[in-house]
């Protein structure tokens, strides 16, 4: 009976431990950001077409609301008595205005989004670039640094071929010569290509 209460405990545990984890990553948080910044982005444009953009685009077509535009596919069953009419049947009626509209706000606001994400975008691909180039520039001084390396090293090697034979020394000074201009070569092909 104590082992299955442990059970349980450990079983409960770890659900709200995974749990708590699950909610503190930060694809979780980044999410949730984002649904809530976009619910909100969603009622400025909708605010946007429905209070500023329609108004305009129905006087300019006439004077009238879009969303109001029907037609009466079976009209309204109605009765009048002592002067009062009361409907009796609602009339059956095809509001593709309202369907218009919400197409027209979707349009709307499918636009205003892509203009705010490819604006992000932009400034995304700057931050990348300069950090590209940032890199660049840190790898081109180390292979610089390494070439002064190289040069050194050749410089005191063709102080030590002094003492050693003259055919000797002469292999050795056009094999670090060769050494030397093959790194410059290579410096060289490979500015070429970023460029």
């Amino acid at each position: 009976m104590a082992k299955e209460k442990k059970k349980k405990e450990k079983k409960k545990s770890t659900f709200f431990k995974d749990f708590r984890e699950f909610a503190a990553r930060g694809n979780v948080i980044d999410l949730a950001v984002g649904v809530i910044m976009g619910g909100a982005f969603g009622k400025i444009i909708s605010s946007l077409v429905a209070d500023i953009i329609m108004p305009i685009i129905g006087m300019i077509i006439g004077g009238f609301n879009i969303a109001e535009l029907k037609a009466t596919l079976k009209p309204a069953v109605t009765e009048t008595v002592d002067g009062v009419t009361t409907i009796i049947k609602p009339a059956v009626e095809f509001r593709y205005g309202n369907f218009i509209q919400t197409i027209i706000d979707f349009l709307i606001i499918a636009f205003f989004i892509f203009l705010f994400v490819r604006a992000i975008m932009k400034f995304k691909n700057k931050v990348e670039e300069i950090k590209m180039k940032k890199e660049e520039e840190t790898a081109e001084l180390a292979k610089a640094e390494e070439i002064e390396k190289v040069e050194e090293v050749v410089a005191e090697a063709e102080a030590e071929v002094e003492g050693m034979t003259a055919k000797d020394a002469e292999d050795i000074k056009v094999l670090l010569g060769e050494i030397r201009d093959s790194l410059k070569s290579k410096e060289v092909k490979a500015k070429s290509k970023k460029e």
